[in-house]
């Protein structure tokens, strides 16, 4: 189970330290574009993903926060119990370590960073973060272990 929560670790370490540079760079709002696909941004998110919920007046960062204190211990609890699963391990520790990078920024700012914006002309995807990230890529990773046939 250590391996599961040193990746979880350095995905949070990743995450915090990658929001840091971004916060000390960029004034909020504020567009560097790289590429004519993808800029460089400073946006604080007070919901979930896309922005849900985030003009809903405050209750949400307790309601997330409580989210993610839960599916912490669920997944903590299924890292336990399907040690030998390495896909399913591997996933869940992508999900728990985006999902407490958050969970930080959440309760110590109130809103969670992002700064990776994708864009194609007048199409625009939200930005996002090195947690969302993880987290998308570890339910991904579920989605593909569901499929593997059980022996």
């Amino acid at each position: 189970m250590r391996k599961w929560l040193a990746l979880s670790a350095a995905v949070i370490a990743l995450d915090l330290y990658t929001k840091h540079l971004v916060v000390k760079a960029f004034a909020y709002g504020e567009h560097l574009p790289i590429t004519s696909f993808f800029d460089l941004v400073r946006y604080h998110n007070e919901g979930a993903a896309f922005s849900f919920l985030s003009q809903a007046g405050g209750w949400q960062r307790v309601f997330f926060s409580a989210i993610a204190l839960i599916a912490s211990g669920i997944i903590l609890f299924m890292l336990r119990r399907h040690p030998s699963q390495k896909l399913f391990c591997f996933a869940l520790a992508l999900v728990l370590g985006g999902a407490l990078g958050n969970l930080y920024d959440r309760l110590t700012l109130g809103y969670v960073v992002d700064f990776l914006f994708f864009h194609y002309q007048s199409y625009y995807w939200p930005a996002f973060n090195v947690a969302d990230s993880a987290i998308c890529v570890g339910v991904a990773l579920l989605i593909l272990d569901s499929f593997k046939k059980k022996s």
